[in-house]
């Protein structure tokens, strides 16, 4: 008997390869979802139709998420489908401690589940860093939105880094189910878009980031790069109204594309104007902008991300510096308290606000939360101290798995 037992096994093994490259090739027809680590040793194979052509198959590892519900007892914010803490404030990557210190101030006196801007260069793909700070806001309940900055003005490089760049937060494991996105930052100034004002030009990146993140994954909410609602046409930056109104010449429709309105309603003049103020020039820019929206391009009801606001303070750690501001850092913390308890947090219309900046490196050290040496300025104890919602975003659950990749 024994000298059947080899030729058994090497028949055996025969019938499971061949069963193996039938259900490779059947394989072929199906979509495939982005990789997460290095493909693993390839196998090939004859094409069904048996012609010369090879197709390569690749076992890779995959990450899958899995949304966690909304408890039926929560008391839902209907524009964006989960009990919300809007609280937040706008941070840096580059920064471990900048995280846990907008933890601190979103999530204090009640409060879950917070907001941080950050900055995400479109030529950054350093997974590791990434994912181990989302990893970290995951930890301390901070929903992140990413505005993506730095994207080079030149066709050929421009597609590929939109490409890449959407590849690349696809991979990431975000820490609730909606992706936040802010395509860029102020684009009708034109130190803010490579030295140039050119409404068209961003209409067409606006449009290829919506439609590659949203061809990778559903859950990322895209919305625009705020504007610099204050500013009216001059030298190197145009007027917000016009500028929107050749956006959509070049691309009609293109605010019917967006999921939310990014928005800088900063008071002016010089950063300092008045908490009651409205219109264009005021905390209250957003509203104005919304008029815009509804009339000219049909487009109500957007979900509002006020994704920079913020009074100067007169103070700064630089001796040199000499500009003027109205309000010192104690009436700083009594507008910007006044400005949440008053007018953002009832808006129903608003969904996070993440006031700049965290912390500034002088001469622009006026827009700090903190100083130099991490003490909180009184605008950042204020804050802490309101009364703050328990938020309850569907949050999101990782496994990795194994599956076949055929080319």
């Amino acid at each position: 008997m024994k000298k059947y037992i080899i030729p058994a096994i090497i028949l055996i093994f025969c019938f499971i390869l061949v069963n193996d490259i039938r259900k490779i090739r059947d394989l072929t027809k199906s979509p495939w979802i982005k990789s997460q680590s290095s493909y693993q040793p390839t196998i090939s194979t004859s094409t069904p139709e048996g012609d010369d052509k090879e197709i390569k198959c690749e076992y890779v590892q995959v990450l899958n998420s899995s949304p966690i519900g909304i408890d039926k007892n929560d008391k839902i914010q209907e524009n964006i489908g989960y009990q919300n803490n809007k609280v937040g404030l706008y941070i840096y990557a580059e920064v471990m401690e900048f995280s846990e210190l907008a933890s601190e101030l979103a999530n204090s006196n009640g409060g879950d589940w917070g907001y941080v801007l950050i900055p995400y260069n479109v030529k950054d793909y350093d997974e590791s860093r990434w994912n181990n700070l989302f990893d970290r806001l995951s930890e301390q309940h901070l929903i992140p939105i990413i505005q993506l900055w730095d994207i080079d003005l030149d066709n050929e490089k421009t597609d590929k880094q939109i490409i890449k760049s959407a590849q690349f937060l696809n991979s990431l494991k975000w820490p609730i189910k909606q992706r936040y996105v802010s395509a860029y930052n102020e684009t009708n100034d034109a130190k803010f878009w490579k030295g140039n004002v050119d409404p068209e030009g961003y209409a067409v990146v606006l449009e290829k980031t919506i439609d590659e993140l949203k061809k990778h994954n559903e859950d990322f909410f895209v919305m625009n790069g705020a504007f610099n609602a204050s500013a009216r046409t001059g030298k190197d930056i145009l007027d917000e109204s016009t500028y929107l109104v050749r956006m959509d010449k070049k691309i009609p429709g293109i605010f019917k594309k967006l999921d939310g309105w990014a928005s800088h309603p900063y008071p002016q003049p010089n950063f300092s104007g008045s908490k009651n103020g409205y219109g264009r020039d005021s905390i209250r820019a957003y509203e104005w902008e919304l008029s815009l929206l509804q009339t000219h391009f049909g487009v109500k009801d957007l979900p509002i991300f006020i994704t920079e606001t913020g009074w100067a303070h007169k103070e700064s750690e630089d001796s040199n510096n000499k500009t003027k501001y109205t309000f010192n850092q104690y009436q700083v913390a009594d507008n910007i308290k006044y400005a949440f308890e008053n007018v953002w947090l009832p808006d129903d219309r608003i969904i996070a606000i993440t006031p700049f900046t965290i912390k500034y490196n002088p001469p622009f050290d006026n827009f700090s939360w903190l100083t130099q040496n991490d003490s909180p300025y009184p605008q950042f104890t204020a804050i802490k101290s309101i009364k703050k919602v328990k938020g309850r975003p569907p949050q999101v659950t990782y496994a990795k798995s194994k599956e076949v990749k055929c080319e």
